[in-house]
C-alpha cells in the first residue's frame, strides 16, 4: 500500500498554501525577521513588516535588499499600541508572525525596563491588537529556549516543562509565554483563532551582526584581526542554522490556519542531540572554514547566563513533520560561504535566496 500523505508535507515546498497569503509579520528588520521576509515573499505571500530600524549596522535587512519585496513597512515601535493597530488594519494578515523583541541576554542586564517592557508588554499590544481583526485566522509567536526554568540537567525540556529564567531576558520571554497562554484561553480559542508559541534554539547563519552573540563577535574579530574573547568556552548550547525553525515556523503557522484548534499550544524547534555542543568547539570548527582567528577566555566577571541547556522537540517531529535538515557542521559551513560572498560584495539577496533553496533541495 502506498504511504498516505500528510496534509502538512513539506509546507516549504507547497508554494500553493503561501500564494497571495497575508502576513504580518513584527521585527521583519531583524535578523531572523529578514531571513523569514524573504522566504515568506519567495513563497508568494503578501509581507507586511512592522518593526523598529535595523538595530546594527550593517544589517541584513539593508544587505539583501529587502524592502522592495515588502508589501507594507511600518517603521514604529511594539510598545506603540496605536500605531500597531493602525498597521494590523491597513495589512488586513491572515497569519501574523511575532518576532519583534529585545533579544539579547547581556543587554536585558543593562537595561531590564526595556527588554521587560518590549518582550512582555509589546506581546501584550500585538495580542490585544489583533483580536480587533475580523481576517486573522492563525498567530506564532516566536519566544525562545532560555523561557524554562533552567535546572542545568541533561535532559532536554519539553513543552510542558515549567517557565523560569534567571536574567531579565528569559524571564520576560517566560512571561511572554504566559500572556500567550492566557490570551489563548480568554479569548483566541473561543474566536477560534490558532494561536501558538515557538521556542527555538540558539540561532545562527548569515547576515547576523548582533553584538555578544558568538559568531558575530567571531566574524569581527577576523576582520579586525584581533583575538576572540570567549565568555563561557564550556557553555552548552542547541545551535541551528536560522531556516531551521523558520521552516518549523510556516510548517506550525499552516497548521494553526486549517486546524486552529488541535495545534494551538507551545512548540520546541531545536536540533539533534548530537549539535547541542560546546561553544569552543563552534569557534574552533568555525576557524576551519574561516581560518586566522585566535580565542581566550576572557577573564572579567561575567553575568550569569545558562551552562547547559537542550530542547526535546519530539513533539514537533511528530504532529507537524518538522526535522532539522543541515547539520551543526554544514550550518557553519553556509555561514562562512555567506560572509565570503558578503566580502566579496555580491549580491547578498541572490545568496540568501541561494542558500534557502539549497535548504529545500
Amino acid at each position: 500500500m502506498g504511504q498516505r500523505r500528510s496534509t502538512l508535507e513539506s509546507v516549504v515546498t507547497v508554494h500553493e498554501f503561501w500564494q497571495n497569503k497575508r502576513v504580518f509579520l513584527t521585527g521583519h528588520t531583524g535578523f531572523k525577521g529578514s531571513w523569514l521576509a524573504l522566504w515568506l515573499h519567495s513563497l508568494g505571500a503578501k509581507v507586511y513588516g512592522y518593526a523598529l530600524p535595523p538595530s546594527t549596522t550593517p544589517a541584513l535587512f539593508e544587505a539583501a535588499n529587502i524592502k522592495p519585496l515588502l508589501s507594507g513597512h511600518t517603521l514604529a515601535d511594539i510598545r506603540d499600541y496605536t500605531a500597531l493597530s493602525v498597521a494590523i488594519t491597513g495589512a488586513e494578515p491572515e497569519i501574523v508572525f511575532h518576532l519583534a523583541a529585545q533579544p539579547l541576554v547581556r543587554l536585558s542586564y543593562l537595561d531590564p525596563i526595556e527588554t521587560f517592557s518590549t518582550n512582555v508588554m509589546g506581546t501584550v499590544n500585538l495580542l490585544e491588537a489583533l483580536r480587533q481583526s475580523t481576517h486573522v485566522k492563525a498567530v506564532v509567536n516566536i519566544t525562545t529556549d532560555k523561557c524554562y526554568e533552567n535546572k542545568e540537567w541533561v535532559w532536554a525540556y519539553r513543552e510542558n516543562e515549567p517557565m523560569g529564567g534567571h536574567d531579565p531576558y528569559s524571564s520576560s520571554k517566560g512571561c511572554a509565554e504566559l500572556v500567550t497562554a492566557s490570551y489563548r484561553n480568554s479569548f483566541y480559542e473561543s474566536a477560534g483563532i490558532g494561536l501558538a508559541s515557538a521556542r527555538a534554539g540558539n540561532v545562527i547563519g548569515g547576515g547576523d551582526w548582533s553584538n555578544d552573540r558568538l559568531i558575530p563577535d567571531f566574524l569581527r574579530a577576523i576582520v579586525a584581526q584581533e583575538t576572540l574573547k570567549i565568555r563561557s568556552p564550556h557553555a552548552t548550547r542547541p545551535w541551528q542554522h536560522v531556516l531551521e525553525p523558520l521552516k518549523g515556523y510556516l510548517l506550525l503557522a499552516q497548521a494553526l490556519y486549517q486546524e486552529p484548534q488541535k495545534y494551538a499550544s507551545a512548540w520546541n524547534f531545536g536540533p539533534h542531540d548530537q549539535d547541542a555542543k560546546e561553544v569552543a568547539w563552534i569557534v574552533d570548527k568555525l576557524a576551519t572554514y574561516m581560518p586566522g582567528t585566535r580565542w581566550e577566555i576572557d577573564a572579567k566577571p561575567q553575568p550569569h547566563e545558562a551552562n547547559l541547556l537542550k530542547l526535546d522537540s519530539s513533539k514537533a517531529r511528530q504532529y507537524l513533520k518538522w526535522q532539522p535538515v543541515w547539520d551543526l557542521e554544514m550550518a557553519l559551513q553556509k555561514i562562512a560561504e555567506w560572509h565570503l560572498a558578503w566580502h566579496a560584495q555580491q549580491d547578498m539577496q541572490a545568496v540568501c535566496l541561494a542558500q534557502i533553496a539549497a535548504y529545500q533541495a
